[in-house]
């Protein structure tokens, strides 16, 4: 469903298949097919859940177009209705929140054409993360948000050398296809190529995409800090699921 621009900055969140473009969320042996994918559903409900107590963002849901991943999106958008604050549900029913599909492509396209259509729509500055974070808090996304209001471009990078997020303020001012985002160099590639260009760009924190056991470790342990600290919400149905997953280990 395409909306209404209301507000001048956007936020993507394009589910990346469990295996996708050369990557995949390989957990390790004690988990099965079917509990990743529970877990990867868990990881998109709680980006949307964190991009939805972010004001004045409009969220854009951008996916693959095949059936599996179309009813994925219905079971969770209709359980978020049932579990969000009045707040929320109204984002989710007043159009902040769009839903579209991507064509069948490399990650660097869809990035690419995920860029385009918010751009094409008229917003200023653009926030682009996957659907395997779902520790990200609402404070890591309005800071990239911050810096774009600053800088030309904004990298979250992860522990391996890749991203976990990206942005760009006023246009998307590289071709992000060009590059292949699994390549183990990506990180100087992309940064090489924009200081080229005299682009200016600033990075957040160093994080990571949970696509490995030890990332699965990660994890954990930030769900556990953030309980710690009171947070309740951050990763809240990711944790459910990896609950159920434990009691039967």
């Amino acid at each position: 469903m395409v909306t209404k621009r209301k507000n001048s900055i956007a936020l993507i969140i394009c589910i990346q298949e469990i295996e996708e473009d050369g990557s995949s969320m390989e957990l390790g042996d004690q988990l099965s097919t079917e509990d990743v994918s529970y877990l990867h559903q868990a990881f998109v409900a709680d980006s949307i859940y964190n991009a939805l107590s972010i004001p004045d963002v409009d969220i854009k849901l951008y996916y693959s177009p095949t059936d599996k991943t179309r009813k994925s999106i219905n079971t969770i958008l209709e359980y978020l209705k049932g579990r969000v604050s009045e707040k929320k549900k109204s984002a989710l029913d007043n159009g902040r929140l769009e839903t579209s599909e991507l064509p069948e492509g490399r990650w660097g396209i869809k990035m690419e054409e995920s860029f385009k259509r918010c751009f094409d729509q008229g917003y200023k500055d653009v926030l682009f993360i996957g659907s395997r974070t779902p520790t990200l808090t609402r404070e890591m996304l309005v800071n990239a948000f911050r810096i774009l209001a600053n800088k030309d471009i904004v990298f979250g990078p992860t522990v391996e050398g890749r991203y976990y997020l990206i942005g760009f303020s006023g246009d998307c001012q590289i071709s992000l296809a060009q590059f292949r985002w699994r390549e183990a160099d990506i990180y100087s590639q992309v940064t090489e190529y924009i200081e080229s260009k005299g682009l200016s760009w600033e990075e957040t924190e160093i994080w990571y995409a949970v696509e490995h056991p030890d990332t699965l470790e990660f994890l954990v342990r930030d769900i556990n800090q953030y309980r710690m600290v009171g947070d309740e919400d951050t990763a809240r149905e990711t944790e459910k699921v990896l609950e159920r997953i434990l009691s039967r280990m």
